[in-house]
Parts: C-alpha cells; structure tokens; sequence
C-alpha cells in the first residue's frame, strides 16, 4: 500500500508542463484530481518516474463561453462543473451526468478532464460528453490540436491524447434549452454504471427535431447509439415513441461481461435504461 519512488514536479503553467512531461519520458503520469491514478500507485499497479501535478495552473479550471461553446478547463472539478451556471444553461447534461460521478468527496477532487482522459467505458462522462459533440483541445510540443469526442475515445483506457501532450481544455456545442436525463444504474451510490444512458433531445412543439444519445459501458468505448437517435428524430415525444425508440439501443454495441454483470444483463439493462431515459429527458 506504499506507492513506490517516483519524482514530483507541479508546474505553473501549461507550457512549464508540456516541458516537464517532455523531459520526463514516457514514464512520467500526469496528476490531476488523482482519483484514479492515486489508488493504482499505492496498489503498485503503475510505477511512474515522475508524477506531473496539474494542480498549480489555475488556467485550467476557468469555465468560460463564446457565441458557440461553453469551454470548460481539464482541471475544473466536478463539484464546480456539475454547479457552474453556463454548464447548467448550455449544456445541462454535462450536469446532469457530473453529478451522478461517485459521492461528494471524489466529485470535490476529481476533475473533468482527468476522468476523460482515464477513458474507463464505465465512467460517466464520457457517454455524455460523445452525445453533446465536445471537443477536447489538446496541447503538446507540436502545439494546439482539436480533437472530436468521436475520435477521442479509442480502445479500453485509451485516448487520442499522444506522448508528451495534455488535455487542457473541453468545448461543448451550446444546446441551450434542450431536455436532458442521465439514466445510471449500479449496486451502490459510489459504484461504477453496469450501463448508463445519456439522452438529450431539442423539442419543438411536441416533436422531436434533434436527438443525441451516447451509451455508457456497452463496449470498450462510449457508444453514440444513433439508431435510437433516428427513431427519436420527427416523432411526436411520448411514451410508445421511447419504448420503440429503446429497441434500437443495442445497435453498435458489445455489452462486456464481468463480475458486475453478464452480457445478455447489460443488453436488457440498455434498452430498459434508454427507454427510462428518453421518457425522463421529454417529461
């Protein structure tokens, strides 16, 4: 339960960080709530040369907006994104989502970005932030890149974040007014989702003109289910619309099975959840 040697750097600034993972290697672990990573040093699972702490650059927590996003920094906390007013405004199931994130304690210390980069198929945020089309800037030696949530998540733990850079920032598409639910099921309050839905619907007059729904835990990846999105699209919002629309949930996917659940649990748990979802996020 001791984590083994490692040196410890905490920089001022971006750049000052790009450098000191640069000079690290590739051995070196970037440190940003540390809710996951700090459990996995003390059980030894990683033993990194150097951990990097992001906690020294106050840039990187400032939420903000323009005309089009709301841009939320990597180092935000969840407790601050989940009650930040343009979150709540623009891009309510970033919310809603944030806060169903373990309990207080870990929502105080973990952050954002740290989450979405760890990219466990589990968590919660990455299914939402895929159904809102965020877009995850990323800094390194070579500069500035913008990368889409459909391109981010690429494997189990795996992200499009390359050696040497880091995720500084997340802008979410404004979808002001939209209906939003976040439907999770698990054993317990602080327990990861054995499948989770995020749904966000724009209504107009009744009916369904746009529709974005990401699914959590239903492969090595979050899934943008966009069957249900189809069936959604052009519907009068109601309950036969939801349950038609719920048996399309499991197009693209491939349910894992594990000690939490069995493949075929998931799979029922998808459609029941998505059905659950779509009935919430239109009232």
């Amino acid at each position: 339960m001791i984590p083994a040697k490692f040196d410890y750097v905490r920089p001022s600034s971006v750049e000052e960080a790009v450098s000191a993972l640069r000079s690290a290697g590739e051995d070196a672990k970037i440190l940003a709530g540390g809710q996951s990573l700090l459990p996995v040093l003390r059980l030894r699972m990683a033993a990194p040369s150097t951990i990097i702490d992001l906690g020294g650059i106050p840039e990187l927590r400032r939420i903000g907006e323009d005309d089009q996003y709301v841009m939320v920094g990597a180092m935000a906390t969840h407790h601050e994104v989940m009650r930040n007013d343009l979150v709540n405004s623009h891009v309510e199931l970033i919310a809603r989502a944030t806060g169903t994130v373990a309990d207080p304690q870990v929502r105080h210390r973990g952050t954002l970005g740290g989450a979405l980069a760890h990219a466990d198929p589990a968590g919660d945020l990455g299914a939402a932030a895929l159904a809102m089309d965020a877009e995850f800037v990323v800094l390194g030696a070579g500069g500035t890149r913008l990368v889409t949530a459909a391109d981010f998540f690429q494997d189990y733990f795996t992200t499009a974040i390359g050696e040497g850079e880091i995720l500084t920032m997340v802008r979410f598409p404004k979808r002001t007014g939209w209906r939003c639910h976040y439907e999770k099921f698990n054993r317990v309050a602080q327990a990861w989702s054995m499948v989770a839905v995020a749904v966000a619907l724009k209504v107009d007059g009744g009916t369904i003109t746009e529709a974005r729904v990401g699914l959590t835990n239903m492969g090595n990846v979050p899934i943008r289910a966009t069957g249900v999105e189809a069936a959604l699209v052009g519907q009068a919002a109601g309950p036969d619309v939801a349950k038609a629309a719920a048996e399309h949930a499991l197009e693209g996917t491939s349910a894992p099975s594990d000690a939490d659940a069995a493949a075929d649990y998931r799979e029922h748990l998808a459609k029941v959840l998505t059905g659950r979802a779509v009935l919430a996020a239109v009232g």
